[in-house]
């Protein structure tokens, strides 16, 4: 019998739930009454905020990511088939900025990350990814951590025009999920940050 990992991918529960918003709606022109005669002002041209980027390291020590500041943490339990998953969630969105930075991590039961095949978890990952936000794939490939812990990424964009990046890993009975979520238009001025971003995670192997 196939096992399935059944816990939605926390992303989408953020969004909709409006913990992080990316929204890439424009502003509504206030409207001007027909008789009063207004001249057009250009709005001031004001410099995207850059924000802060800086090393962030788990609380356990697990692993380590660039951030744009301090990220928010929460943590969420799961019910699944194999019992509760407690997620920990560490996201951070820059002011002015349509994208959202998450890494997501949860410990497998013992049992169940001994008998798993690490490639099996993470295929099933990618398609309740795709399920559950009701997205199409843009690309995906397999790849490994810096430590050499077995990975996949891959891309996919849903209904609402959001694309997620994300790599997920598998190592030491832990799911890691490394994500970038904007929209279509940031995605292709974000491109190299977010490239930057994910190559930064490092899994930090226990002794």
């Amino acid at each position: 019998m196939t096992h399935r990992v059944f816990f939605p991918l926390i992303a989408t529960a953020l969004i909709c739930g409006g913990s992080l918003i990316v929204d890439a709606s424009q502003p509504k022109r206030p409207t001007v009454p027909a008789k009063t005669s207004v001249s057009p002002k250009k709005p001031p041209v004001t410099k995207p905020v850059q924000p802060q980027w800086k090393l962030f390291t788990a609380p356990d020590g697990r692993f380590t990511v660039l951030m744009p500041g301090m990220p928010k943490k929460e943590s969420q339990t799961q019910k699944t088939y194999m019992g509760e998953i407690e997620l920990e969630i560490f996201s951070a969105q820059p002011p002015k900025q349509e994208v959202a930075y998450l890494v997501v991590s949860n410990e497998f039961p013992h049992s169940y990350g001994q008998m798993t095949n690490p490639q099996e978890i993470l295929n099933n990952v990618q398609e309740m990814a795709l399920k559950t936000t009701q997205s199409n794939l843009i690309s995906q490939r397999n790849i490994r951590s810096s430590n050499g812990h077995p990975g996949k990424e891959f891309a996919y964009i849903n209904v609402g025009g959001k694309i997620t990046r994300t790599r997920i890993y598998v190592a030491e009975g832990r799911l890691y999920q490394v994500m970038a979520i904007t929209t279509r238009k940031q995605q292709k001025n974000l491109a190299k940050t977010i490239t930057g971003y994910l190559n930064s995670f490092h899994i930090v192997l226990k002794r």
